[in-house]
């Protein structure tokens, strides 16, 4: 109601940023670069960052979580019909699907010296990656990403009719889950029909994205949870850490590869995948909180949500770049050090190739995002409107930015004790990730 403040309202009782979300997404994000790199560059003996590559195998299911959440959080703040919904999330996710696929097929095709050249196998191989997702390892996401857009007619359709009912709903989405977590892990002949594309169905995060789905439909309450309990959530997250560790150590003994005994598709990543979900949202919330607008830790996780989905895309050409072939890293920076060393350089590098991409044209195709210069044209000509519209209006925007920072004196501050001053809906571009993409890509 208007004038009590809620963790996904203002005062006002607008809808504020979830800045709760980009401090997840941001982690995971992190993660992300760190499966990646780890995979790449890991001795097959090393236990320490074996064991290190099975935790990090949680980040393609938080984000599978996430994307259900923030869709279904904003389509139940702004409902449309899907023939405006659908242009606009193929548009900042289909298109650098169909690019990125190229830039890393064609980058394939011309250092091969037996296919380059060949233009037939070009488009042949270019078309294959679009209709598989394996143009390279991490773009199948996106495949599955598209897949839960053209599904969310349905699945707010299977949220709103199943309301009253949603644990039911979880318990019987999670036993599915598992079942099909270790039919993939431990009966392998189970899943020989989909022929080594099980992580490009949606199927296969069936509860991921029903439970994403879910809390957005409590998400207030589901926040406030977060909040209030905080600490027993994090306690949790880092029990289930030991755990998974535990699962891990006891695959190995029971004589798997280092590598193999840490892979994401298998029942106690469902468990250590959720428990990941809520911590990171927890240290968000802690974050949502106490946030200053303005400050330069605000900036800077502003700025990393914002250009977290152009990394991702890009940081894998990084790390091909810095390993291909007789590598010059390999040969000056020995194991484990390695691992380090090629984080921080592609953490660099992507950060670097994405902030050059937001100034062209190019800025949607390969980043997801409209182009800032764009946006800096749009904006100088609001200022002008703005201006030419006299002081009253400018009088307005400082009477509710007032209004947003100030603090309500209901029950619910004490669990939101800082808001946002403007009133945003989330970004439903989310970025995910890829983890069993083995030793090295292929060259």
């Amino acid at each position: 109601m208007t004038g009590v403040q809620t963790p996904t309202r203002t005062a006002e009782g607008k809808p504020r940023h979830l800045y709760e979300v980009d401090v997840l997404r941001i982690l995971t994000f992190a993660c992300v670069i760190g499966v990646h790199t780890t995979s790449h560059t890991v001795a097959s003996d090393d236990v320490g960052l074996n064991a290190l590559l099975g935790l990090l195998h949680f980040t393609r299911l938080v984000f599978f979580s996430l994307t259900a959440f923030v869709l279904v959080y904003s389509y139940t703040l702004r409902p449309r019909p899907m023939a405006q919904f659908w242009p606009k999330r193929f548009l900042l996710v289909g298109v650098p699907y169909l690019a990125w696929s190229f830039v890393y097929v064609a980058s394939s095709w011309l250092i091969s010296p037996t296919r380059r050249g060949d233009v037939p196998d070009l488009v042949r191989t270019y078309a294959e990656g679009i209709v598989t997702g394996v143009s390279w390892y991490h773009l199948y996401f996106l495949l599955v990403t598209m897949q839960v857009y053209l599904l969310l007619p349905v699945i707010a359709w299977l949220v709103r009719r199943t309301r009253g009912h949603h644990v039911a709903v979880l318990v019987v989405s999670l036993v599915l889950q598992l079942v099909v977590f270790a039919g993939y892990k431990y009966f392998p002949a189970s899943d020989a029909w989909l022929h080594g594309y099980q992580k490009q169905f949606f199927f296969s995060y069936v509860f991921f994205i029903v439970s994403g789905a879910v809390a957005a439909d409590h998400a207030d309450a589901f926040l406030r949870f977060i909040r209030v309990h905080r600490r027993a959530v994090l306690g949790g997250f880092v029990g289930v850490g030991v755990l998974t560790l535990g699962v891990w150590a006891l695959q190995v003994g029971l004589g798997q590869s280092l590598y193999a005994a840490g892979t994401p598709l298998q029942p106690i990543q469902v468990v250590w995948s959720t428990a990941v979900f809520v911590g990171f949202l927890a240290i968000g919330a802690r974050w949502a909180d106490r946030r200053r607008p303005g400050s330069p830790l605000a900036r800077v996780v502003d700025y990393g949500s914002d250009r977290s989905f152009g990394i991702f895309l890009s940081h894998p050409f990084m790390i091909w770049i810095l390993l291909y072939g007789d590598s010059w890293l390999e040969r000056f920076v020995p194991k484990p050090w390695l691992t380090l060393v090629t984080y921080l350089l592609v953490l660099v590098l992507s950060v670097a190739v994405t902030e050059l991409f937001r100034w062209t044209p190019l800025s949607v195709p390969l980043t997801g995002r409209p182009s800032l210069a764009s946006r800096g044209q749009r904006e100088a000509r609001a200022r002008k409107r703005g201006a030419a519209g006299g002081g009253a209006a400018a009088d307005a925007d400082v009477a509710l930015a007032g209004a947003g920072a100030g603090v309500a004196s209901s029950a619910d501050t004490a669990v939101v004790s800082a808001v946002s001053p403007e009133p945003v809906e989330p970004d439903d571009a989310l970025v995910g990730e890829t983890d069993d993409v083995g030793r090295r890509a292929p060259r």
